[in-house]
């Protein structure tokens, strides 16, 4: 395997990317797009080693920082959702320039809802989905987001909803907001809430979604069984399953969850390669 760090040229400034390449001739190439906030650096290990044992199976992979994310530039108080959507624009481009062969985007929790508005809004309605934990509703994720606020000042319930109440006012007034050490722009929160896990009705690409159970019984969400049935009666190719694992995108400590990898790699296999 070899790697291959750099910046991609975009508004702003540059965009951190790692390429990871495959020896010999590739089966195909791959975009990462990664959570939001804390949830991207938990997911940092389990995004690497999904990039190794996919490239270990012939794939290149492109891992890049978002604006105001990781090692890109900027700050994620100047960030937009507009601007990420733009950023995954420039980096399909420069992948699909570099590598012809068939490409896949996979993506981690709030990655899936940055995908699914970005095939909306370009012109390539075939590019295969490989999403981990995906996330299906934006609205619901920034008030799970904005929940962190009063949680972090251990503020009893009255509070708390005096909190979020007052958060939600000062983004609504165009004021950019304070969260768990991450400042959020009301461009940004406005273009995740208004975002959802929804594909374009003419989309045909294949769709493989997978989530991490802790618990005794292992079997996906009923939100997320919803919309399979929902993507496989609009005509989609979609797979779903659920493995063991830890809920590495949030817990404490940086866990693995070598099932998850596993499963995705046997579909990129089966289904793609």
């Amino acid at each position: 395997m070899r790697r291959q760090a750099f910046y991609l040229d975009a508004p702003g400034g540059g965009r951190f990317c790692l390429v990871s390449w495959p020896a010999g001739v590739p089966v195909g190439c791959i975009l990462y797009i990664h959570p939001f906030a804390e949830e991207m650096n938990k997911s940092r290990r389990m995004a690497a080693l999904g990039a190794r044992a996919f490239v270990e199976r012939g794939w290149v992979v492109v891992q890049m920082d978002l604006y105001g994310c990781g090692d890109s530039a900027g700050d994620l108080g100047l960030a937009s959702w507009a601007a990420w959507l733009d950023d995954i624009s420039h980096a399909w481009a420069w992948l699909r320039g570099q590598c012809p062969a068939p490409a896949v985007l996979w993506t981690t929790r709030g990655g899936s809802l940055l995908a699914a508005d970005w095939l909306a809004a370009c012109n390539d309605l075939s590019p295969p989905l490989l999403m981990w934990q995906p996330v299906i509703s934006g609205k619901q994720h920034l008030t799970q987001f904005l929940r962190l606020k009063a949680a972090g000042e251990m503020l009893v319930d009255a509070d708390a909803q005096a909190a979020m109440a007052a958060v939600r006012a000062d983004l609504l007034a165009g004021l950019p907001v304070e969260v768990a050490g991450y400042e959020l722009t009301p461009a940004l929160a406005s273009g995740m809430e208004a975002s959802s896990l929804r594909l374009p009705e003419r989309y045909r690409g294949r769709v493989g979604m997978f989530e991490v159970c802790g618990g005794e019984r292992v079997e996906i969400s009923p939100a997320l069984g919803n919309l399979h049935q929902k993507l496989k009666v609009s005509g989609v190719d979609a797979d779903v399953d659920a493995v063991r694992g830890a809920a590495f995108w949030q817990t404490q400590e940086i866990e693995t969850v070598p099932a998850l990898i596993e499963r995705s790699t046997a579909w990129l296999d089966q289904r793609l390669s």
